[in-house]
């Protein structure tokens, strides 16, 4: 049995009031809160949506709601504004009816909000395709146009509309959008000029102030400071929750999508900073000789900007707020302002620009989206307008406001009504007459074209003479005093008041929603909305490209001296064309409400509600639904939902639903008089009676789950126990297969044991029998050995005896032979002595006789030396004496001279010895002994290090030179800027990674490049498409960048170094990098390219020094360091941002596209 969600099922309180027993107020209330407090911000009211603003975000707008939603029938799922929007779009596609959704409700309950979910419910569940996708963004893209110009931050809510909006959305045969016609109601434009405590101006001022660049603000003349400007509230300049500079972009995006130009946008944007310049205005009084006052502008620089913003020139606008000419049939008279009505003047400007302003974005919006085919479209309309205002002070805004109201409430019942006959008919019910209140008076009371109060403001506002606000209210109390619904302090109805606190100024009128009371002040004014002739011509004479169009009766040639319309009389006009365009089309209600004043979540405020609930008629729209047949379903889903109460109805009905809804009825015993059998569907009266039925019903669940159960739990023993017997069987078939295989193996392993013992004995006999045969034959082989050495060793003595006998024959001659040698030469050694002893004495007798010599010369000598000293002392002294006063006058000087030489000598001597190692990055140097030797102890060290350093790079080879001045030109490019490059300090650059020269795998590459290869690595270049890297193999030389496949070798890109104009990296720790190639060149003609490489320092390097050589007019390759650079990509140009994120893939850095004109590089953060 297929099991079907509904209404009823787990529900919080009652999803649908008319099922609420007993109805009352308090019990409507409580229903409400009960719902609210558990999140159920949807409540039915029959067809009627209400809707409570939660103040947060709640998950139940999924894109997974979408789908549960649609196609469902309208009470199948608990209640949802997207039931509403089903139902409302099948109505359309399916029956070819058109529908109309009206949102109401007070400030800040929602009705934007509400609006917006419709839209994109209706976008989502209808068809897709380009053309389609297009229409539905702009239809959704024209909300925040919108919102921006007519919404504005108030004391209850931060994004009110301060306009009322009706919404056509044209689809052709399929249910597929067309396009759209807005059409726009009563702007608040006295907010322009000023605005309540608490409150401030429409949004765009504020965002345009934030979001717009410096130079735009300065092409438009304004200053972000809002505190220069008169029309700009301070005290709510800023809202928590919004973003105005972002608000600015989004609006200026939602403008470009709906179709508008840039100049287009460029002029709006003027007119919006033309309202701010005009606020600054201020004026001064001027006495005239007449004793009349006449109003100058007091700084005329705010005038001369706002004038060079429109294209006016100044001495007309300037004339304009000072005179004010009157024309007649045939006359002109010119009269002076004065300060007070140059103020009016200058806000009835102000006002009229803006005004006219948002009806031309409305206008503007509407030739973008409007239907391009003229064939017959179906319509949804979707009206957000006010709801009924009744404030402290209520003014003509509320007064209007409320009379759309009430004509909304009129429509509502009487479509409702109409509805329900019209089921009724169709069902074959009896219909019977419902006793409703029917505010028809009401509105008589305020549009009647003879004595309504609208007619009469008119009048006044026609008549000549003296008109005021209290003449009008005279007029009140002379023609509305008899009727029961006006009540004044001197109208008839005043006697019978209590209450005695109504002012002179107020009227009252008792509306369907309660009593309002009125101040007549401002009546007169805002009905008559005038704006001076002389404005509107200075306007018009502007040669702004939009001024002409906003002001067109400021035509000269085309003068109307008829006087405008009032404000009153052009929304009633708009009102009465709204309500015949609702009365065509299949009404769908949203009744929007909100909990609290504070705009805060989970806040319910009983009394506000209530007052809501009254104002808005939902105690009355439940009498209504209430009076005939409370509760109704088709016979097929209620034999469905119930058909478990009866023996005969369960499981299975085989005849028609009616028939079995019948039995089902009849064997329930519910009485006659409850219900009623319609064509297709049955009208329960009372909700007791359904009430009944689902108690029943749960009842019968309960008993049914149980009956299940036991099922259940029975089959599922019983499907145990048959798996536990099979799974027995299966256990011991394998057993038994496991046993056999066990006593197989061992039976085989004891064969094959006694094989091998047998094999082995057998082995063992033979090796023996070999063994000793071959010991035997060893044995022969030893003896014959043996005799042989003993052989040998005989012949061998004999040999050696003889040999003995011939040595010492040969030793007996030597020693004889020595003997007579030494004997002889003992005798040579005597006769030698004897002669030597003869030659000593004499030698002897000759030193004495010279010693003596010698000590007489040394005595005679040392006589002569004596006298020389003696001399040479007496000498000295003289000397000394003669030059003694010469010596005394420059002893310091030399002294001096001496003691620096000394330290000096000392100095150098010390630093001789302590001179530091010849390594150029050894930073020790002696230190000075005195401070006096500061400079010579710098100059010094500075002389030693250069020399050192000379010294050193002596030492460097070609190759190694090259090295450092690479790295040397890295530093340079990269230092400080790019967050890879300290890693790349210590690794060496080899260049050639691959050895491309020597491994077999790329020979047939490198014989495709003719010059040395200066670097070859493995590269990544990233795909566009995907943002994922495909291998390349890199070849750098003089002349050519060269990019070929790693597996196969082959040459996919060949790029010239002169057709290489800039290298594109990031500041990030990656090695991302982008070849930016000259346009119009052979290798651009894919675009550039998008890289990846683990030596991206050592990449770029040698491309920076290799393509400033390579370059014809000697220009180096500029490097790019931005972490947000664009690369052309064929026709297109994408731009590669790089961001830092949490590492995914290890702490490689991953690259994934965005759309189609972004690729977002995650760079992991640093680690410290």
């Amino acid at each position: 049995m297929e099991v079907k969600t509904s209404l009823l099922d787990n529900m919080i309180g009652v999803g649908d009031m008319v099922l609420l027993e007993p109805l009352s107020e308090d019990s409507f209330l409580e229903n409400l809160k009960k719902r609210f407090d558990h999140n159920e911000i949807y409540t039915y009211i029959g067809s009627v949506v209400i809707s409570m603003n939660p103040y947060r975000s709640l998950p139940i707008y999924s894109p997974e709601k979408v789908e549960e939603y649609r196609n469902r029938n309208f009470y199948e799922l608990s209640p949802h504004i997207y039931a509403l929007a089903d139902e409302a779009y099948r109505s359309l596609r399916d029956q070819d009816k058109d529908q109309c959704i009206l949102i109401t409700g007070e400030s800040g309950s929602g009705k934007t909000e509400a609006s917006k979910l419709v839209m994109s419910y209706v976008a989502a569940v209808c068809g897709k395709g380009q053309e389609v996708n297009k229409v539905k963004e702009q239809l959704l893209q024209s909300n925040p146009v919108l919102e921006a110009f007519g919404n504005a931050k108030t004391v209850r809510n931060d994004n009110s509309s301060r306009f009322g909006k009706y919404m056509d959305i044209e689809f052709d045969f399929k249910g597929d959008p067309l396009g759209g016609v807005i059409s726009n109601y009563l702007l608040e434009k006295s907010r322009v000029v000023k605005q309540p405590r608490g409150e401030r101006n429409f949004h765009i001022f504020y965002q345009l102030l934030s979001g717009a660049s410096d130079d735009t603000l300065k092409k438009l003349k304004l200053d972000r400071d809002f505190s220069k400007y008169n029309y700009l509230s301070l005290d709510s300049a800023v809202v928590n929750g919004l973003d105005d500079a972002t608000s600015f972009r989004t609006v200026k995006n939602a403008m470009q999508i709906v179709g508008f130009m840039e100049d287009e946008i460029r002029s709006v944007l003027e007119l919006v900073a033309a309202v701010l310049k005009l606020g600054n205005i201020e004026f001064k009084p001027e006495s005239r000789c007449n004793d009349t006052d006449e109003s100058r502008v007091r700084d005329k620089n705010d005038l001369k900007e706002m004038c060079e913003l429109l294209g006016i020139e100044q001495t007309v606008l300037e004339r304009a707020f000072s005179y004010r000419t009157v024309e007649a049939k045939l006359e002109k008279v010119s009269t002076t302002l004065n300060v007070a009505q140059a103020y009016y003047a200058r806000d009835a400007l102000a006002k009229n620009l803006y005004s006219r302003l948002f009806s031309w974005l409305v206008t503007r919006i509407n030739e973008s989206i409007k239907a391009q085919t003229k064939s017959r479209h179906k319509v949804m309309g979707v009206l957000d307008i006010y709801g009924f205002e009744i404030f402290e002070d209520n003014s003509f805004e509320q007064f209007i406001i409320n009379y759309c109201n009430e004509k909304l409430q009129q429509i509502f019942i009487e479509l409702t009504l109409r509805e329900e006959q019209e089921e009724y008919i169709r069902e074959g019910i009896e219909w019977t007459n419902i006793e409703y209140f029917n505010n028809a008076v009401i509105c008589d009371l305020i549009e009647n074209n003879q004595n309504g109060i609208m007619a009469m403001l008119d009048e006044e506002c026609l008549r000549p003479g003296t008109v005021t606000d209290e003449t009008f209210l005279d007029k009140l109390n002379t023609v509305c005093a008899e009727h029961q619904h006006f009540e004044s302090r001197l109208s008839k109805n005043s006697k019978f008041l209590n209450d005695h606190s109504l002012p002179h100024s107020c009227f009252r009128i008792q509306h369907y929603a309660g009593k309002v009371l009125y101040c007549v002040e401002g009546f007169v004014d805002k009905n008559n909305d005038l704006l001076y002739r002389d404005l509107s011509q200075a306007m018009f004479k502007a040669t702004h490209s939009l001024m002409k169009e906003l002001f067109p009766e400021g035509n000269p040639s085309k003068v109307n001296l008829k006087r405008p319309p009032t404000a009153g009389s052009q929304f009633k006009s708009s009102v009465g064309t709204l309500m015949k365009n609702l009365q065509t089309k299949n009404p769908n209600y949203i009744r929007c409400i909100k909990p609290n004043d504070k705009k805060a979540a989970h806040i319910f405020t009983a009394s506000l509600v209530c007052h809501q609930v009254r104002y808005l008629g939902l105690m009355e729209n439940v009498r209504v639904r209430r009076a005939g047949y409370a509760f109704r379903q088709p016979y097929g889903p209620c034999l469905e939902r119930y058909k478990m109460l009866c023996k005969r109805t369960w499981p299975h009905w085989r005849g028609p639903a009616r028939e079995g809804v019948e039995v089902l009825m009849a064997d329930l015993q519910v009485p006659t008089e409850e219900f009623s059998y319609g064509r297709s569907k049955i009208f329960i009266r009372n909700p007791r009676t359904l009430f009944f039925l689902e108690e029943r019903r749960r009842q019968c669940l309960q008993d049914l789950a149980t009956l299940i159960q036991k099922i259940y739990r029975g089959w599922k023993c019983r499907t145990h126990f048959l798996l536990l017997k099979k799974s027995q069987v299966v256990v011991a078939a394998w057993y038994r297969r496991y046993a056999q295989q066990k006593k197989y193996q061992r039976i085989k392993s004891a064969t094959t044991v006694v094989q091998s013992y047998a094999r082995g004995w057998q082995a063992r006999k033979l090796l023996r029998e070999l063994k000793h045969q071959k010991r035997c034959e060893e044995a022969v082989t030893t003896i014959a050995a043996y005799w042989h050495g003993t052989q040998a060793r005989t012949e061998l003595r004999r040999l050696k005896q003889e040999v003995r006998n011939k040595h010492a024959v040969t030793v007996i001659w030597a020693y004889w032979q020595g003997t007579q040698a030494r004997r002889e030469l003992r005798r040579l050694k005597e006769e030698a002595r004897n002669k030597r002893a003869v030659s000593v004495i004499w030698a002897g007798w000759q030193g004495t006789k010279a010693r003596r010599e010698l000590r007489k010369l040394k005595e005679e000598a040392r006589r002569k030396h004596a006298v020389a000293v003696i001399w040479a002392c007496w000498q000295g002294l003289k000397v000394r004496r003669e030059y003694r006063k010469f010596f005394r006058a420059n002893a310091g000087k030399k002294i001096y001279n001496f003691t620096i030489q000394r330290i000096m000598q000392k100095y150098f001597l010390g630093v001789k010895s302590g001179l530091p190692s010849m390594s150029p990055v050894d930073k020790n140097w002696p230190a000075r002994p005195y401070r006096f030797l500061d400079a010579a102890h710098a100059q010094l060290r500075s002389i030693f290090h250069l020399w050192r350093c000379k010294k050193y790079r002596s030492q460097f080879s070609q190759e190694r030179k090259a090295v450092y001045q690479e790295k040397l030109e890295a530093s340079e490019l990269f230092k400080d800027k790019k967050s890879l490059y300290p890693s790349s300090v210590s690794q060496p650059f080899k260049g050639d990674y691959l050895e491309i020269s020597k491994n077999p795998k790329y020979q047939k590459l490198n014989s495709c490049v003719e010059e040395k290869v200066l670097l070859a690595d493995v590269v990544n270049k990233i795909n566009r498409a995907n943002g994922k890297g495909a291998s390349r193999i890199l070849l750098l030389t003089k002349k050519n960048v060269v990019l070929a496949d790693q597996k196969t070798g082959q040459v996919k890109a060949s790029v010239a170094l002169p057709d290489l104009i800039s290298v594109s990296v990031s500041t990030q720790n990656d090695g991302f990098f982008a070849l930016k190639l000259k346009e119009g060149s052979a290798s651009a003609v894919k675009g550039d390219f998008l890289l990846s490489s683990e030596h991206l320092i050592e990449t770029i390097t040698k491309l920076h020094h290799i393509g400033s050589t390579a370059s014809d007019d000697g220009e180096q390759l500029d490097i790019n360091i931005s972490d947000e650079f664009l690369v052309q990509f064929k026709q297109d140009k994408v731009c590669v941002k790089f961001i830092q994120a949490a590492p995914k893939n290890g702490n490689s850095a991953s690259c994934k596209r965005k759309n189609n004109r972004l690729l977002e590089v995650s760079v992991p953060a640093a680690t410290a």
